[in-house]
């Protein structure tokens, strides 16, 4: 969203704000806009928005995408960082997928770095949707959801 003076005298100045929600995001992250003049030598700006979202856990990436043959078994994995300098403690709290997939968590560093190992169930042509959901011991971000998605088509014959 953005704000802006509405009338600027010839040779002055104006201001220009941008309210950049910033839920969802973590880490460097860029946003662009665009203004657009009546001034005939510079009819359009670009302005270029960088910052840094500090957040609680890192977590890369939020959404799991499998896709595939039918019958086939396919790898994924989460990094999760503790973004606080306090141990971060994680535990399973709701999950499902059981049948379609499977999950393994790892503590990579001691309340630091986990890893989580998903792994597709091989099975029939399908499609389906789901969350692993971790519990943290962060009142910040008390639960992670991971979403899970799965494809998997026909193999063609011949």
């Amino acid at each position: 969203m953005a704000s802006f003076d509405k009338a600027i005298l010839p040779g002055g100045e104006g201001k220009i704000t941008l309210l950049i929600r910033t839920k969802g995001y973590q880490g460097t992250v860029r946003w662009n806009a665009r203004v657009t003049t009546n001034d005939p030598s510079m009819k359009e700006v670009k302005l270029k928005v960088k910052a840094f979202v500090k957040v609680p856990i890192i977590i890369s990436p939020h959404k799991v995408t499998f896709y595939g043959k039918e019958s086939q078994s396919v790898k994924r994995v989460v990094d999760i960082t503790a973004g606080l300098k306090k141990p971060l403690i994680l535990s399973p709290d709701g999950f499902n997928l059981e049948g379609k997939v499977t999950y393994v968590l790892e503590e990579i560093e001691k309340g630091r770095k986990f890893k989580v190992h998903l792994t597709s169930i091989p099975g029939p042509p399908q499609t389906y949707h789901g969350f692993l959901n971790l519990k943290t011991n962060y009142p910040e971000k008390p639960v992670l959801n991971i979403r899970i998605r799965g494809r998997f088509v026909k193999m063609k014959k011949g």
